[in-house]
């Protein structure tokens, strides 16, 4: 991009962003609160608000915050740097090498048919399938918008054609209802395991900086169980009040298996890429028992895929997604990091308790958990609320007497599941709406009622899972 092609809107985002900064900058730091501590808080927001608002590439907003850190002397390079040496950043980082292979090998279509197969006879049959297809990924696959674009939208579209719903001819006959399913689906498996969306990572290392500790099998445990009721209840409740005209579809099967025929014998690359996904996941959900650590873990399984030829070295350098990430999901965990270890937090957390005394935690918890989840409609990227939002609300809510945990799962699942309010609240969104088969107030109103759903099931009955099993 030359700057001739900057928009105006841009570079006024972008300025808006740096006067926010140099506001910030030019404040007196509050009492307790140190000089550095100051300037890098005011760093983070520029950095922050240009993530959201978009004026610049992700990666080129978070480079510039990166320089201004070191550039200014708020921290040395050395500490500067030191984010892209975080183990949850390098985890994200092969774990998103690993999803490639699902996709070049086919094992994540194979998949994706045999389930159709047993479940394909009705059209809900289909939706369920869609939905379980994408449960088996996300497990390993820790961008949504890979799997779901790599693996389950091409599959969608193939099928709905095959039996004669497109966007401007029948929509309705199956396809609107398998999107919407389908999206709504991965929305909920993203929130179902540490590695089935980028910015579940970036919560447990928050959670680390606060002193709780969560693990892949941790995260696992407590959300399986309100994933699970989850994953059942909203295809049927979308089956209900958004029903397809067709309801029964015994091609489906044969469509499944005629696929599969034509895809051949399960080859060596996918047996290679099952066993080590398989692998991984034994290893990752035993990760505490056995003492490998999860982006060990994540190199082990990247380096079978290597030597076996699975995947090569020009797939890891073309990779971009990756590259991106290291880049800006590391100097943003740096600075969250920094931001505690000088004391910024702790001073916050404070003056949180100061005004709050005497505030009931459960109504006063309530309130902020709406607050995040709703303010989604301003995002257009779950990461970037995530890194907005989280940690601040997380020290709210515990200086308030949440418990810790509760906190934290509660905030955590709904990172992943306001993605699911509209048509551009995440990667996989404009990517479904834009297939045209739902229109935009369907879509939303949809979103709303699911969001519901959601979160009565999820962190209502959620909670008290985690309560049965000792989690606060």
């Amino acid at each position: 991009m030359t700057a001739l092609s900057y928009s105006r809107k841009n570079v006024m985002l972008f300025l808006a962003c740096i006067l926010v900064g140099l506001i910030i900058w030019f404040v007196p730091a509050p009492e307790g609160v140190s000089i550095d501590a100051w300037h890098l808080f005011a760093i983070f927001i520029f950095t922050v608000l240009g993530i959201i608002t978009k004026p610049l590439p992700i990666g080129t907003i978070a480079f510039i915050g990166l320089m201004l850190t070191t550039v200014t002397g708020t921290l040395t390079f050395g500490e500067a740097a030191s984010g892209f040496s975080n183990h949850i950043v390098w985890l994200i980082v092969f774990a998103f090498f690993i999803a490639r292979g699902f996709i070049q090998t086919g094992l994540g279509f194979r998949i994706a048919y045999h389930l159709m197969s047993l479940l394909g006879k009705s059209t809900l049959g289909m939706g369920y399938g869609i939905v379980a297809t994408d449960f088996v990924l996300a497990s390993a696959i820790p961008s949504l918008t890979a799997r779901t674009g790599g693996v389950i939208f091409p599959l969608l579209s193939s099928l709905c054609k095959a039996f004669g719903s497109e966007p401007h001819n029948g929509p309705r006959k199956m396809g609107a209802f398998l999107f919407v399913t389908a999206f709504q689906g991965a929305v909920i498996t993203s929130a179902m395991f540490v590695t089935a969306m980028a910015g579940n990572p970036m919560i447990v290392d928050f959670a680390e900086q606060l002193g709780i500790s969560i693990g892949w099998g941790k995260w696992a445990l407590a959300a399986i169980v309100p994933g699970l009721i989850t994953l059942l209840i909203v295809p049927y409740f979308i089956y209900k009040v958004f029903p397809p005209e067709i309801k029964e579809t015994p091609d489906a099967k044969k469509f499944a298996k005629k696929s599969l025929k034509d895809m051949g014998k399960i080859s060596p690359a996918e047996i290679i890429m099952l066993i080590t996904f398989g692998l991984l996941i034994v290893l990752w959900a035993g990760s505490k028992v056995i003492g490998i650590h999860p982006a060990v873990t994540a190199t082990v399984g990247l380096s079978i895929l290597l030597v076996t030829k699975v995947l090569n070295w020009d797939d890891i350098v073309s990779e971009k997604g990756a590259w991106n990430i290291l880049v800006w999901f590391s100097i943003l965990l740096m600075m969250a990091g920094f931001l505690t270890k000088l004391g910024f937090m702790t001073w916050f957390s404070d003056q949180v308790m100061l005004h709050l005394q005497g505030v009931n935690w459960v109504a006063g918890f309530t309130v902020l958990f709406l607050v995040y989840y709703y303010s989604h409609y301003l995002f257009a990227s779950n990461a970037a609320h995530i890194g907005a939002m989280f940690l601040p609300f997380v020290v709210l809510a515990t200086a308030m007497g949440t418990p810790p945990l509760l906190a934290v799962f509660s905030l955590g699942f709904a990172s992943s599941l306001f993605g699911g309010l509209t048509h551009y609240g995440c990667g996989p969104a404009p990517i479904f709406f834009g297939a045209g088969y739902v229109k935009i107030g369907d879509w939303w109103k949809l979103g709303f009622y699911v969001s519901v759903i959601n979160i009565l099931i999820f962190i209502g009955l959620g909670a008290v899972w985690w309560k049965l099993i000792g989690l606060y």
